[in-house]
Order: C-alpha cells, then sequence, then structure tokens
C-alpha cells in the first residue's frame, strides 16, 4: 500500500517536478523490494493517502540536502545549485539515505506537509475584493469594508499579509504593494468582479495550526523551503521573498485544532467590519469530525451576522472535475446570502483563470 502512495504522489508530480517524480518513483520500486526506502518508513506502513507520505519522504531528503549532509544528491536539486540527472539520482540518493535513515524516519514520522505557498496570495487578494466590495452593496454602502482575516491551517502565516504584496499583471500594472519584498506575478486570465482601483484594507489577521511553523526561526525557514520541489526555482524565489517579508511583518500563528480556534475567534463580533474565514489546500488534512464541528461553528456564526457584522467563508480548495481534480476559489458570504465560484487555478495559486459562476 505504501509503495501505491508513493507512486501516486510521483504521478501528481508529473509535468511539473521530474526530479521529484523520478525519486518517488525509484523509492516507490526500492520499497516493493525491501531496500532502505523500507528502513525509513518503517511506522508509517499504514499512513492514509490524505498523510501524503511520498511528499514527507521527499521533503525530508530534501531537508538533507539544504543542511549539507547529502553532497553527492546535492549535484541534481537545483535548490542549491545543481543540475538534475535523472538516470543516476537514485544511485546518487542511495548513500544518504543509508547514512541518514534513523534521522529521515524521524523527521517522516514527525511532520506533516507544510507548503505554505505565498502564490496563493494571488487569487485570496482578488476574492478578498470581491467579498469586501460585495458585503459593502448588500449593506448600501459607498465603500468596501474594512477585513478581518481569519486562517485556519495557516502553516507559518505567509498568506496573512495580502495587502503587504505586489500583484503583477499581464498589462504591467501591480496592484496591492508595488514596493514590497514579494512582489508576484499574478497570471490571471480575466479579473475579478471588483473595482479594483479600491484599496484593500486588512484591520485584523489571526492564523491556527496544528503543527505550526516559526518562520522566524531557521529550522521554520528549512522546514517549508524543504517541502518546495527543488527544480521548481520560481517557487522557491517566491518563499524566499515571502520569508523575507514576514520578518518585516510578522504576524503569530497560534497552535490549535481549527473549530476550537474558530470558535474562539468568531464570539468576538467587529462593527464596520467584514469577517474573512479562509482556509487553502487544507480540507485533505482535516478529520471528518473535524470538518463537521468546523461547519457547525461557522453556521453558528453565520446565523448572527448582520449588514453590519458580516461574515465570509473564502476558500481555495481541490474540488474534484470529471476524473481529476482543479483548485477552486469558492466564497460565500453572510448575511447577503451570495455563494460564488469565482474561478480556478493550479495549487500553487498562479496561474488563476476568473470564472465565476454560483458555487452549487
Amino acid at each position: 500500500m505504501l509503495a501505491e502512495l508513493f507512486a501516486a504522489a510521483a504521478h501528481g508530480c508529473r509535468d511539473r517536478s521530474p526530479l521529484t517524480q523520478r525519486l518517488l518513483n525509484d523509492a516507490a520500486e526500492d520499497l516493493r523490494l525491501g531496500g532502505v526506502t523500507a528502513r525509513i518508513m518503517a511506522g508509517s506502513e499504514r499512513d492514509r493517502e490524505g498523510s501524503v507520505p511520498g511528499l514527507r519522504f521527499a521533503g525530508a531528503v530534501h531537508r538533507l540536502v539544504l543542511e549539507g549532509r547529502a553532497p553527492e544528491l546535492a549535484k541534481h536539486y537545483p535548490s542549491v545549485g545543481g543540475q538534475p540527472h535523472l538516470p543516476t539520482l537514485w544511485e546518487d540518493a542511495l548513500p544518504a539515505l543509508k547514512a541518514h535513515a534513523d534521522l529521515l524516519r524521524y523527521r517522516i514520522g514527525a511532520t506533516v506537509v507544510q507548503t505554505n505557498e505565498p502564490g496563493r496570495s494571488a487569487p485570496l487578494y482578488g476574492g478578498l475584493m470581491v467579498a469586501a466590495q460585495e458585503a459593502a452593496k448588500a449593506a448600501s454602502r459607498h465603500v468596501p469594508f474594512c477585513v478581518r482575516l481569519l486562517e485556519v491551517g495557516a502553516s507559518g502565516g505567509l498568506n496573512l499579509r495580502p495587502h503587504h504584496v505586489g500583484y503583477r499583471l499581464d498589462d504591467g500594472t501591480v496592484l496591492g504593494d508595488p514596493d514590497s519584498l514579494l512582489v508576484l506575478d499574478a497570471e490571471w486570465t480575466g479579473r475579478p468582479p471588483a473595482d479594483l482601483g479600491h484599496r484593500l484594507r486588512v484591520v485584523g489577521r489571526a492564523g491556527c495550526d496544528l503543527n505550526p511553523v516559526d518562520v522566524s526561526t531557521e529550522d521554520g525557514r528549512l522546514h517549508l523551503s524543504s517541502f518546495v520541489w527543488a527544480d521548481q526555482l520560481g517557487r522557491w524565489n517566491r518563499l524566499r521573498d515571502a520569508l523575507d517579508l514576514a520578518a518585516t511583518d510578522p504576524v503569530k500563528v497560534d497552535r490549535s485544532a481549527g473549530p476550537e480556534w474558530l470558535a474562539k475567534q468568531l464570539a468576538r463580533v467587529e462593527r464596520d467590519v467584514l469577517t474573512v474565514v479562509w482556509h487553502s489546500v487544507v480540507w485533505q488534512y482535516v478529520s471528518p469530525a473535524d470538518r463537521a464541528m468546523g461547519r457547525a461553528v461557522l453556521a453558528d456564526a453565520a446565523a448572527k451576522a448582520t449588514p453590519t457584522t458580516p461574515l465570509a467563508l473564502l476558500v481555495f480548495e481541490p474540488r474534484r472535475a470529471d476524473d481529476t481534480y482543479r483548485f477552486e476559489l469558492l466564497l460565500k458570504l453572510w448575511p447577503a446570502g451570495i455563494s460564488l465560484n469565482l474561478g480556478y487555478g493550479e495549487g500553487h495559486g498562479t496561474p488563476f483563470t476568473w470564472n465565476v459562476t454560483p458555487w452549487e
């Protein structure tokens, strides 16, 4: 079963990270043969699909490279200046896997995948603009609401500062903060149904995670960096910039389960502020019990929302489309009763296509 999960993870990397795909395919075969990968994954044999053991393995191996513990393997990793040569990748990986098997097993067993993708701030920014303006229309206001942003599954909190990021459009226009340390190429097809000339005003931010990452530490930075596929240098550079931005604008992420934390946050109501509950590529990691509890907490708060204390849910999550999945940006607004599918994009946030339809 574990070998099949590795192979499935490898398939998910196809056309996007040949290095990770090859590493995981070779590791899957090594698992079937009872090689060193079986020793490394001991204790994880019954992991469920949602815990993505293959990506935990790839992240742990990448971290060895980033720490300078695997010099032969490093020559294949562009994140440290290498150039992949896939036919010899596994041969060069084996010495590091054997030398650090115990460390790898510990890290794989003790961690969860943390892909705190700053690129997701691009669709989030557009979605927040739509939400703030639609809530204002429903309340007969002439200016958009200020936003209070609450992120469930926030990881290191890199997407809790969307108003401090610049978003470069295809015509050269930069929305948000053009002087930011992080300027994203939004890669938008179409535009969000909002007046982009308005300024997004964020007056409160908070986040929670079962395993928050402290991005002010070297360990935290390494942890997040290890889960970026090493041959995707665009993502790698984006994360570097996002971590630098976070150092200038700290936001604490609370260690807490989502439903409990959200209930406490939503118990405090702020007048003339739109409270937005946000999460991205988190749902697959949440237990069915916590999903049900989270829905109940949100439903209770939605029932109490008023035109002057509106509430929104804005999520970027994979949804099944035919025989595959695509990542869709979904918005609900209370008490306005608005429910929209704003569009779809890559799991890392860019590129993104704005295509507004009802959220069914």
